[in-house]
């Protein structure tokens, strides 16, 4: 893919860096989840612009009904010159969520329960994605910061506002965002019911 110039700020060539290529069965190899879930997810590929300010390639695993919007969305942020460190399947990580999240590591689809509870995250389903998680950390009334070491400087290009446009494109597509919640911020979290 070819880009053009959309992004003066970027020294942005026409080679896109391959971040990730597997297959969806590599993608899901070793997770233990129903069939039942396993058939309805698919990997997308997903061009971003990354911290060395070019065109990277990645892969998310999601929910097959979501992926058109998955794919707008990261065309919204490379449009915004949005900064994303890297989307690699889960699978790297060992099916390790704490893992993916330290390493800044964008994913989807993770057969997993929230955290501190025992039912099964959207993540579970494939309709949940979670951006730059270690700039856009969890925030809990109890003043954990999840995941450890992780900051968030709202001046840093990779950090979701409000404002920001994927932050509206999602919304507008009918997605939540943690960054909304009262409870604790997620604010690398978006999930579709």
């Amino acid at each position: 893919m070819k880009y053009i110039k959309l992004f003066e700020n970027f020294n942005i060539n026409s080679q896109v860096i391959i971040d990730s290529n597997i297959s969806l069965m590599q993608a899901l190899s070793g997770i233990s989840a129903p069939d039942h879930i396993l058939s309805t997810i698919t990997l997308v590929n997903v061009d971003y612009i990354s911290i060395d300010k070019q065109i990277h390639r990645g892969q998310i695993l999601i929910h097959r009904d979501l992926s058109r919007d998955v794919e707008e969305f990261f065309q919204v942020l490379i449009a915004s010159n949005f900064i994303v460190e890297k989307v690699i399947p889960i699978v790297k990580y060992n099916w390790d969520d704490n893992l993916s999240m330290e390493d800044n590591n964008s994913s989807g689809f993770n057969y997993r329960k929230v955290e501190g509870q025992k039912k099964l995250s959207k993540h579970s389903y494939g309709k949940a994605i979670d951006i730059n998680p270690k700039w856009n950390p969890v925030y809990y009334s109890n003043g954990k910061i999840s995941p450890s070491g992780a900051s968030r400087d709202t001046t840093r290009n990779g950090v979701f506002l409000p404002e920001s446009k994927g932050v509206q494109f999602l919304k507008s597509r009918g997605w939540k965002w943690g960054g909304d919640c009262s409870s604790l911020k997620d604010w690398h979290h978006f999930q579709k019911d």
